[in-house]
């Protein structure tokens, strides 16, 4: 067999060659150059009706698909030309499959001719993929070097449901080595970075995906989240992202680390520039019943009363908790920041916001990692001795420091395993009653309704410093639906550092220590969590939207 490294040059190349050679820009921003994202619309590649079509709406841009208004080949000629000036500026994509997704294009396009009819809810719309979703005839190395050259004899159940809803797959987006970690690098595609700022990280797993979207190469896509991995890099790269219930979107046939760990599943769910997006997606697939596709999936059809928030007063007077921390990290100033902007803007709007103490989130974060680290070690080790490509420790190339969360022994016996979720199914319990008990204080005759939390104790950071994901993986271990949504920018002036002398621990205290100037975090975008119940995506998606347009109102004086 072929060393490595040899394996990952062939890949290069063949990755290189489904690029269109008149898609390659010939004067790329300089390494200096950190905010990139208004160079897809000066570069000279996109027409004018490219940046039109790529700056619209997934709502619009469905409508316009639907009348004919504008072409599924016009749109996906857009979206493939802006994703590749994309990927040529931040390393985010895989697999490019141009060709392939216009020849479908055009079948679409032939169908609403012929017919005066779309073929499903997605008719037309380019969607991209994390480079889990097995497409036939493609490659999914998943960041493994031993998965190089290995061709999917078939699609994903959740491609399926996409293209039986008219949708467009067109390229996939990278993800770190064994998908476990908030950042974003391989041994075979590299390193992905930040568009707002290139010296930070997107944040992973699904950081490829931010980057992507972040840069407009992409109307809507498909993460995966097992700790965060959508919600870090949505927030980090300004975009609103959707962690499902478990079960609530078809997994079955997608590439996975820890494949028969079932106690805390990675979901997949959708990220994009607008809340609308997200609806969009959910509704399509949860309508086209993938339960009778995919064994795992609950039978829960789109439900209508939920998203109009029949159980949450039909949305008047909701009342918010407010999680200021988690009890182990305090945030960075511009996340609470950013909570307070969150708090003014609801308030002002008519709702109540109250104060959320968290419960028992360290116990819950040891839980999780125990499980997760189970038998990870064996995993990441039995996938690369295949062809002996060293497994990533740190994505931190200066010190190389590995960060708290990853394995360090070989795991735990079954029998420990079964003690561990023992002790996660009744903190489940414990939590569900902390969350009903809040009836006594809102005042709306209902517990709270949702809550607003940091997604990360930072905002995006330099590559390899991000060693915290608990603000996201507490509500997989309770298995709670949560979005993400942009709320600001850190800004010097009103972020400075803040003196602290007492710390919850070395964590803690490590990433106070991060935040040294303001200034190496310049035009990081700032989003919070919405969090909800359990299969609560619908109301989680409305009540987003009701925070959303509460930022967006004119500030009360």
């Amino acid at each position: 067999m072929p060393h490595w490294t040899e394996l990952v040059e062939q890949k290069k190349q063949r990755q290189l060659k489904s690029i269109p050679h008149e898609w390659l820009v010939s004067e790329p921003p300089p390494d200096s150059t950190l905010d990139v994202t208004n160079f897809p619309e000066t570069c000279g590649l996109l027409t004018a009706r490219d940046i039109e079509i790529t700056n619209t709406s997934t709502d619009v841009l469905l409508e316009n698909l639907a009348c004919g208004e504008w072409t599924a080949v016009d749109v996906t000629t857009a979206f493939s030309k802006r994703a590749i000036v994309a990927h040529q500026l931040v390393n985010c994509l895989t697999e490019i499959f141009v060709d392939r997704a216009l020849a479908r294009a055009a079948e679409l396009d032939d169908y609403l001719k012929k017919t005066g009819k779309v073929v499903g809810p997605l008719h037309g719309l380019p969607i991209s993929l994390k480079d889990q979703l097995c497409i036939k005839g493609l490659e999914t190395t998943m960041g493994y070097v031993s998965w190089i050259g290995q061709y999917a004899d078939k699609n994903a159940v959740l491609v399926d449901i996409l293209l039986e809803c008219g949708a467009v797959p067109f390229v996939r987006t990278n993800v770190p080595q064994t998908l476990m970690w908030g950042e974003t690098f391989n041994n075979v595609f590299g390193r992905t970075t930040n568009p707002h700022n290139r010296s930070l990280t997107p944040s992973g797993s699904s950081g490829g995906e931010a980057a992507l979207l972040a840069l407009k190469g992409s109307p809507l896509g498909v993460g995966s989240d097992i700790g965060g991995s959508i919600r870090e890099p949505s927030a980090f790269c300004g975009l609103y992202g959707l962690r499902p219930s478990y079960g609530r979107v078809p997994y079955c046939g997608a590439l996975n680390s820890l494949e028969g760990q079932d106690s805390l599943p990675s979901v997949f769910g959708p990220m994009a520039n607008s809340i609308g997006s997200l609806k969009a997606f959910m509704k399509a697939v949860v309508n086209a019943k993938p339960w009778l596709k995919d064994p795992l999936t609950v039978r829960k059809k789109w439900d209508e009363d939920e998203y109009n928030l029949v159980d949450h007063g039909s949305g008047k007077d909701l009342c918010f908790g407010i999680m200021w921390d988690d009890g182990q990290v305090v945030p960075h100033p511009p996340i609470t920041r950013a909570l307070q902007m969150t708090k003014a803007a609801l308030e002002n709007a008519g709702h109540k916001v109250v104060d959320w103490k968290p419960m028992k989130h360290g116990l819950l974060e040891d839980v999780t990692t125990s499980i997760y680290n189970a038998g990870s070690a064996e995993d990441y080790m039995i996938v690369t001795s295949a062809t002996g490509e060293p497994i990533i420790s740190s994505m931190d190339s200066i010190n190389h420091v590995a960060p708290p969360f990853r394995p360090t022994n070989g795991g735990i016996s079954a029998y420990q395993l079964w003690q561990v979720q023992k002790l996660r199914r009744d903190l489940r319990k414990e939590y569900l009653d902390y969350w009903e008990a809040t009836v006594s204080e809102t005042g709306t005759g209902r517990p709270v309704d949702a809550i607003i939390c940091p997604a990360a104790p930072y905002a995006a950071h330099p590559h390899g410093l991000g060693n915290d994901s608990n603000y996201t993986m507490v509500w997989n271990a309770l298995d709670y639906s949560a979005t993400t949504f942009p709320v600001t920018t850190i800004d010097p002036a009103l972020d400075a550092k803040k003196p602290r002398h007492e710390f919850y621990g070395d964590v803690d205290e490590s990433i106070y220590e991060m935040y040294d100037d303001p200034k190496t975090f310049k035009n990081a975008p700032v989003g919070l969590q919405l969090v909800g119940r359990t299969l609560e995506e619908e109301a989680v998606i409305k009540m987003t939207e009701i925070v959303d347009a509460a930022l967006a109102a004119p500030k009360v004086a």
